[in-house]
């Protein structure tokens, strides 16, 4: 039998045996996957550099009608030849757009706006001097600008809100500004959804203002210190600045924060910012606070807790702790230190009746703020009160009439409290009137040849100013 004849029956044979084996699992070929597409740059040719030329030479004279051919010629082929595509394009787009009757032309140019800022993100967003955060302020400031429609311009929210996060300090006054504007504008809408929202922007949008407005690099200050106003203006006709709607919003939130230092920070400078330091929301989160890590604010939340819980003397340890937490600090918050002094000063005259106390704090106090008319009005007030003369040293008549001479140094004081601050011009005249009357009279004098011989006199004991002898009227 011949080989092939063979070959052909043995394979028959095997082919049953083959066919009851297991089958070995075949695995699927992979699915075909889309080839990745890589979007190459945009050439940049040498009509492109000549056109930017030409463009960014007209915008320089404000040719801006013969600037926007090349400037579009540039920006539809190589968009990624230059960052001045989108500095002074901006410009061209927006006179252009004040240029259109149109609405679609207008509508078209409007979205041209928004749609530059994309393109700058894609091209240039990694400029570490003005980044994609930067960036997404100007677009939010651009939609408030072309889209007076939207009422509450929501959609430009989280551009704004994203560029003050990443920007901080070097946020520009003009997305702090609409940030706040646009927060406030969806807080009017629906209070109860944006509620927390506005105080959280507001609180933040009033910090950075305020840094910038110190801040001795910037060009600007005065700017923000205005800007600052406006906002806090703002803030103040929204209602929600009613300190039971705070409460309302941060009471159980302060309770979950209470070992969360930033946090119970961030609701002490909240409050103070809006004079609600009476609160028990910001006690219980000054407390908790200064628990954690005592620092000026901290301690001064802790002392108006005092004041309020009549404790005079914890007050005046925490107001203390303040200004020496403040010096280690180095801050220089000449106006909180000079109101921690005064109210230190307030508890000696009022609740303890130390007037010499009373008076060195007021003097601290003047020595921060000098034209501070309300210290020389508390220590007119401590010299009104006091009774320097002694009837161990003198028979009680002479020293009735000596201790009259204190009514002498109190109006002085008065007197001097309206020459440097005006706004307490009121009150001092009235203290001044009150206590003219109480002076010595002509006969009083007349009988104390040896104390009053002269126009002047130095009150005794520790008040020891010197004074113009003048009679009661």
């Amino acid at each position: 039998m011949k080989l092939k004849t063979l070959l052909v029956i043995a394979l028959s044979a095997a082919i049953p045996a083959l066919a009851c084996a297991k089958k070995p699992k075949v695995e699927a070929a992979p699915a075909a996957t889309e080839p990745e597409v890589v979007e190459e740059e945009p050439v940049i040719t040498e009509e492109c550099l000549m056109n930017i030329s030409l463009f960014n030479e007209s915008v320089k004279n404000k040719q801006y009608a013969d600037a926007y051919n090349p400037w579009w010629s540039v920006y539809t082929t190589c968009p990624n030849a230059n960052k001045v595509i989108y500095t002074k394009g901006l410009d061209v787009v927006e006179y252009m757009y004040s240029q259109a009757t149109d609405p679609a032309e207008k509508d078209r140019l409007r979205n041209l706006a928004l749609e530059l800022c994309d393109k700058r993100i894609k091209y240039f967003g990694d400029d570490p001097r003005y980044p994609k955060a930067y960036i997404l302020g100007q677009k939010g400031v651009e939609y408030c600008k072309y889209f007076p429609e939207d009422e509450t311009k929501e959609k430009a929210y989280p551009w704004l809100k994203e560029s003050v996060m990443g920007m901080g300090q070097k946020s520009q006054v003009s997305v702090l500004t609409k940030l706040a504007e646009v927060s406030y504008a969806m807080f009017k809408s629906n209070p109860e959804k944006y509620g927390e929202q506005f105080l959280s922007d507001y609180s933040k949008v009033s910090e950075l203002l305020t840094a910038i407005s110190k801040d001795p690099t910037n060009k600007h200050p005065e700017v923000a210190a205005q800007q600052k106003d406006y906002v806090d203006n703002l803030f103040a006709v929204s209602g929600a600045a009613e300190c039971s709607k705070l409460d309302e919003i941060y009471a159980d939130v302060v309770k979950a924060n209470l070992s969360n230092l930033d946090e119970l920070l961030k609701y002490v400078r909240l409050y103070k910012r809006v004079n609600c330091t009476e609160s028990d929301v910001y006690f219980a989160a000054s407390e908790a606070a200064h628990k954690l890590q005592p620092s000026e604010e901290s301690a001064a939340g802790c002392a108006r807790m005092c004041m309020k819980k009549e404790d005079w003397r914890g007050a005046i340890n925490y107001y203390n702790e303040a200004l020496n937490l403040d010096e280690a600090g180095e801050d220089d918050g000449l106006e909180d230190n000079a109101d921690y002094l005064f109210n230190i000063a307030y508890i000696y005259f009022d609740k303890l009746k130390n007037y010499p106390e009373a008076r060195s704090y007021c003097r601290r106090s003047l020595e921060l703020i000098p034209n501070q008319g309300r210290c020389y009005i508390l220590i007119g007030s401590c010299y009104a009160a006091a009774k320097p003369y002694s009837t161990n040293d003198y028979p009680a008549a002479k020293a009735a009439i000596l201790n009259k001479t204190v009514f002498w140094a109190a109006v002085d004081q008065f007197a001097r409290a309206k020459s440097v601050d005006p706004s307490v011009t009121s009150d001092a005249d009235k203290l001044i009137s009150m206590y003219s009357r109480y002076f010595p009279t002509k006969e009083e004098m007349f009988d104390l040849p040896n104390e009053l011989g002269g126009s002047t006199f130095i009150v005794g004991g520790w008040i020891n100013e010197k004074t113009v002898c003048r009679p009661a009227k």
